[in-house]
């Protein structure tokens, strides 16, 4: 009834990247970061039992960064507070992926001034961005099942180190939203 009837003679084949992808994809333990009103439905997501992360490998949330391979940046970002976000990403096991959940912290949301940033995305690499004014947790689902085909995705080798870090810093030095120019320009 289940894989080994679908398997010719018990044998599975697969390559190394495969299986582990699959592995990392299994058990992926998010860091909690909730700054505002979408942290409480982050939390929704990871008590409720109707939501029941904990068949993705992710019935832990992580208060300590070194055990944490994803962060969920649940809110707006002051200024204040960006430093402290960078320095718990770089204090995060590689490899990291960081999904933004809600609008205020992928492009500052209705809060377009001095005190918040204008997008997470200007102090750590993005790999999920996640809109909503607060996005539910059945949306916060549907992005870390997205992140874990990404995941699952992800190439081994000599050259990824150096493609992380060119891709972060494509990342950093992308031009502010502030400084876009929307459809009407």
């Amino acid at each position: 009834m289940g894989l080994e009837d679908k398997l010719p003679s018990g044998v599975l084949l697969s390559t190394v990247e495969g299986l582990a992808g699959y592995m990392r994809k299994s058990s992926v333990w998010p860091a909690t970061f909730g700054l505002a009103c979408c942290a409480i439905e982050m939390m929704a997501l990871g008590s409720a039992p109707k939501h029941d992360i904990s068949r993705f490998g992710m019935e832990r949330f992580s208060a300590s960064p070194r055990q944490a391979d994803l962060m969920i940046v649940a809110g707006r970002v002051s200024q204040k507070m960006a430093p402290v976000l960078r320095q718990i990403y770089d204090q995060m096991t590689a490899p990291k992926w960081v999904i933004s959940m809600g609008a205020c912290a992928s492009s500052g949301g209705m809060f377009n001034n001095y005190a918040i940033v204008q997008g997470v995305d200007h102090i750590v690499p993005v790999d999920i961005y996640l809109p909503g004014c607060p996005p539910r947790p059945e949306q916060l689902m549907d992005a870390i099942i997205k992140l874990h085909t990404l995941i699952g995705d992800t190439k081994l080798g000599p050259n990824r180190e150096a493609i992380i870090k060119e891709v972060e810093l494509a990342a950093l030095n992308a031009k502010p939203t502030i400084q876009m120019k929307g459809l009407l320009a």
